[in-house]
C-alpha cells in the first residue's frame, strides 16, 4: 500500500482499520463475528487494546451500542497445572 497509510487496529494479529470496515460490510457486525473472523484479541495481548478499538469502529459503523457484555472474558485453566506436569516430570 505505496502512499496511503494503514491504521493499524490489532498489532498482535495485524489487523487494519480497513480490514475491519471490510468485516462489517461483508455482514460481520457483531463483536464476536468480527473476533471469529479477524483474530482480534487472539494474540498475545489478548485484546487488552484493540478489542475497545474494534467496538469504536463497530459502534461507528453500525450505530448502534456494543454491549460491555459483548467483550471476552479470562478463561483460566479449571486445575492449575504445574510447570513440571507440562514438561512431562513423574512419568
Amino acid at each position: 500500500m505505496r502512499g496511503k497509510k494503514r491504521s493499524i487496529v490489532c498489532r498482535c494479529e495485524d489487523i487494519s482499520e480497513e480490514d475491519v470496515l471490510k468485516a462489517i460490510d461483508e455482514g460481520y457486525t457483531d463483536l464476536e463475528e468480527l473476533r471469529k473472523k479477524l483474530r482480534i484479541g487472539m494474540g498475545p495481548c489478548q485484546g487488552r487494546v484493540c478489542i475497545q478499538i474494534v467496538m469504536k469502529i463497530l459502534e461507528r459503523k453500525t450505530g448502534k451500542k456494543v454491549p460491555k457484555a459483548a467483550l471476552q472474558t479470562s478463561r483460566p485453566p479449571l486445575v492449575p497445572v504445574s510447570l513440571g506436569t507440562l514438561a512431562g516430570e513423574g512419568k
